[in-house]
Formats: structure tokens, sequence, C-alpha cells
């Protein structure tokens, strides 16, 4: 398990009893996060298929490709949301994809930004990657201002790059470099 502490949060990933919780929070941000993401069949948000996410985050971490985690107060109480670096690709790239999530209740705190600040960290430190990306829609104004904020830079639009809920959606691709980290 691997853990991370900022100001207000605590950072770690996750582990099997954390399905219930994770598929809780699912539920309760199904129709919020499906603004910008795809909704899914009833069984993906069950605590059963988020074990199962769980059980194959372990795998991929164990194996250096994904790191997921759970977004949690400081106090570890209540799990807020979640965050990814996913998709790691080693030399000649050394580069992955950073995604995160936050429950409705504590947007427009910060928290994001605090998140993804760390994980990053995570990212060039640990990992010594040189380059993260993101996708997001042009429509997400929130989240393009978190990135912004962690100092990624857009460098261009992937027109439609995401099938999501009936429709093909644009998105931009933003990125931030080991060197301008530092």
């Amino acid at each position: 398990m691997i853990r991370i502490e900022s100001d207000r949060l605590h950072l770690r990933t996750f582990v099997e009893k954390d399905a219930k919780d994770l598929a809780k929070l699912m539920q309760k941000n199904k129709y919020f996060w499906a603004t910008y993401e795809p909704l899914h069949d009833a069984a993906f948000y069950t605590e059963e298929a988020q074990y199962r996410k769980i059980l194959e985050g372990i795998h991929l971490q164990r194996s250096n490709r994904e790191y997921s985690f759970g977004i949690f107060t400081k106090d570890e109480q209540q799990l807020i949301g979640h965050i990814s670096l996913y998709a790691i690709k080693r030399l000649p790239y050394s580069s992955a994809f950073i995604g995160y999530s936050i429950d409705e209740q504590f947007t427009r705190q910060g928290i994001a930004t605090e998140a993804v600040k760390e994980v990053v960290q995570f990212g060039f430190n640990v990992l010594n990657l040189h380059r993260i990306e993101a996708y997001v829609s042009p429509k997400n104004i929130a989240s393009i201002k978190v990135l912004e904020k962690s100092n990624f830079k857009r460098e261009g639009l992937l027109r439609e790059l995401l099938y999501i809920n009936g429709s093909w959606e644009d998105h931009y691709i933003y990125a931030l470099l080991q060197g301008e980290y530092f």
C-alpha cells in the first residue's frame, strides 16, 4: 500500500476492504460524473464489481502499470474521490495519464488540485516519469482549471476521442513534463 499525505488529504492505494465505500461513492456520483464520462451498466456500481476493479488495480500496480489511489479526508474516515496514474509506459516514452473524480459534495474546494499535485509529485519523484498527460472535455471547465493550476499545458484538441453516452466527444490533451514541474 502506498500512502501520500497532503495538507488536507490522505491518499492511499486501494485495498480489497475499500470495495464497499468505493461502490457507494460510484453510486452516489453516477449521474454527476456521467456529464463527462460514460454511464456504466448497473453491475458496475456494485460492491462486487468494485472489488474486482480493486484486485485488477493491485495487479497493475505490482506490474508498475497503474497506481489507483483513494482520496480520503485527512482522518481517513471518508472516501471522497479517486485518482490514478494509468497507462504507464516506460522508455522510450516514460509517461502516464492522470485521471481523477471528486465526490460532488466536495467539489470547488481545491481538493482535486491538491490531489493532482501530490500524485504528479509521486509520478515524477518516485516513478521517475518524464511526462504526465490528461484528457479533458472542453466542457469540463472545473477540470481544466485543476490541470492549469497544476501547471499542465494544453497541447491540442483530439476530435471525437471518446464515445460518451450516445455521442462522440472532443477532448483536449494536457501534459506536464518533469522538467517543468521542478
